[in-house]
């Protein structure tokens, strides 16, 4: 398309409640708000590993609308090592900027205080899949890595997901930095509520069969 007919396609997208929660758990992860007009529009960067390709796929295909070009293996120089991933980015939009406006602060990733009212089961779902793992394969726990995060914030999530969602989780640092832990006794809880939401090739970070139960 033209720059013009861009421009007026771009003006018709809207955001729907799937896509509204997919966003805030990709927002809460690996996902990337960028702006190339000091903030007046943003897009949507999502990059991973081409082990997660099926997962790129999924999210491609619910933001298919949004995104101009399918999703493609990049390359990069890193330590003397080729590096390849797989992502895509999204159209800029004004919508975006609401988003962008909660979760970051002076260009770092914040938890917005009102994240209670915006994170639901498929958002934790999403979140997970970009940053969780089990703690060991000898440890029940599990991780959500959040190493980009204050530890203001990650209390503060702590208590909307044990108040929403009936999760006990905790803060484990890491060096100087934090990560969430799902305690032993939340860990089945946490798995039935998201397993609905966990795509088959992502289910080994669960490290169980749990999954398949409910495929």
């Amino acid at each position: 398309m033209r720059s013009k007919q861009i421009e007026a396609y771009k003006k018709t997208l809207k955001l729907t409640k799937k896509q509204k929660e997919i966003l805030v758990g990709l927002i809460l992860g690996d996902g990337h708000l960028e702006t190339l007009n000091n903030g007046k529009t943003y897009r949507l960067k999502v990059e991973h590993s081409l082990k997660q390709r099926e997962y790129l796929d999924w999210l491609y295909s619910n933001f298919k609308e949004w995104i101009n070009k399918a999703p493609e293996v990049r390359k990069r120089i890193s330590l003397g090592k080729i590096i390849e991933t797989y992502g895509f980015t999204t159209y800029t939009s004004s919508i975006l900027r609401f988003y962008a406006q909660k979760f970051y602060l002076n260009g770092k990733k914040i938890i917005p205080k009102t994240i209670d009212k915006m994170i639901t089961l498929q958002s934790l779902a999403i979140w997970f899949m970009d940053d969780g793992s089990i703690k060991s394969k000898t440890h029940k726990t599990l991780l959500i890595h959040t190493h980009g995060y204050l530890k203001d914030d990650l209390e503060l999530i702590t208590k909307v997901l044990q108040k929403k969602f009936g999760l006990k989780i905790g803060l484990q640092k890491q060096y100087d930095k934090w990560r969430l832990y799902i305690f032993s006794e939340s860990v089945d809880n946490f798995k039935k509520i998201i397993s609905p939401y966990i795509l088959p090739s992502m289910r080994y970070k669960f490290n169980d069969k749990l999954g398949n139960k409910n495929a």
